[in-house]
């Protein structure tokens, strides 16, 4: 019982996702003494159900966050899973898969009202008691009631995305963590990272002629695009990204510890998804994306603002594209403006 109330109170302490995947996991790992215990997202993208953990923990480990296998797909079809495929379909509960090997997993999406975008799987060689299955219960019902709260105070209502409030949260744990990673140790010069080496990067997307849609097609199609382009950004970048949404047709992408080339890539991918997909009556659409890598010695507007004068390079050098700040303004072809702390770029 002490066990149980102290992994309550862990849960329930943490205003952040990640943390809370952590702990529900850990919970039920220790609780329920399962082989293994993993989070996992159900994505919807193009109609498609896909299927990509994002956490996981193992008899004798420590709970982690997981990276895709492939970066370039959303996960597995959750058809590779019947047992959790027809348990959704039927907005079941709970499931029970038996491996030929005698191996069983027990699934348990996660309903908010009628939807499911997470799922506990947990791995045990034999069937559980009753008790057993009680205590993984009521964990779950927290773990579902206060993903909820945070979902509704973190999240934008249309699109399902982060909002603007949780970006500024966001924003200064990275420049913190940062800030620390730089830091010297005592006795030692400042630390300055190379030039190749991973950083944090913050990208500017705005959605091109976005105003033609709404007057073309009407808003309600309007909204539908940004949906889905929501949807697109969700699987086009990795799980320890963050995306968000500003407000209209603007959003803003956190890559974690990437490096330049491999930022361009990440960001040039979701562009490409964007261009390529079919829009229901509209047809295509294209974004246009500013990114800069983040300086724990700057503000957090001065960033937004390099970031926002690459897009608007972009814009208005033919749109359809990712221009990097820093590179613009060693090629010439932008000048470094020093930022007002108290402008306001969105």
């Amino acid at each position: 019982m002490d066990s149980l109330l102290k992994h309550m109170v862990d849960m329930t302490g943490h205003r952040d996702h990640t943390m809370l995947d952590i702990s529900v996991i850990s919970a039920v790992q220790e609780l329920a003494r399962a082989s293994q215990t993993r989070v996992l997202t159900i994505m919807h993208v193009r109609g498609q159900q896909y299927v990509r953990a994002r956490a996981s923990i193992c008899a004798g480990g420590t709970a982690r966050m997981e990276e895709p296998a492939d970066v370039n797909t959303p996960g597995e079809p959750i058809g590779n899973f019947p047992d959790l495929a027809a348990c959704i379909a039927n907005n079941e509960t709970s499931a029970v898969t038996l491996s030929a090997d005698g191996k069983r997993t027990l699934w348990l999406p996660i309903w908010i009202g009628e939807k499911v975008d997470t799922c506990l799987e947990i791995l045990h060689p034999t069937p559980y008691t009753s008790d057993t299955i009680h205590v993984i219960g009521g964990i779950v019902s927290v773990y579902r009631n206060f993903q909820n709260l945070l979902d509704y105070s973190e999240r934008d209502s249309l699109t399902g995305l982060l909002n603007r409030k949780t970006f500024d949260d966001q924003l200064a744990k990275m420049l913190h963590v940062t800030a620390e990673q730089e830091s010297p140790e005592p006795g030692q010069e400042e630390r300055r990272q190379p030039s190749d080496a991973e950083k944090q990067w913050l990208a500017v997307v705005d959605v091109d002629h976005f105003k033609l849609v709404n007057d073309k097609f009407g808003h309600l199609y309007g909204d539908e695009v940004l949906i889905l382009i929501a949807n697109l950004l969700q699987s086009s970048f990795r799980s320890q990204d963050r995306v968000f949404r500003f407000g209209g047709e603007e959003f803003v992408v956190l890559l974690r510890s990437t490096t330049l080339d491999n930022a361009q890539k990440i960001i040039d991918r979701f562009r490409m998804n964007v261009e390529s997909h079919d829009f229901p009556q509209v047809g295509q659409v294209t974004v246009s994306v500013g990114f800069v890598s983040i300086s724990p010695y700057e503000s957090p507007v001065i960033i937004l603002g390099h970031a926002d004068q690459a897009l608007y390079y972009a814009k208005s050098h033919g749109r359809n594209q990712a221009c990097h700040y820093d590179q613009l303004v060693s090629g010439g072809l932008l000048h470094a403006v020093a930022s007002n702390d108290t402008a306001e770029f969105f």
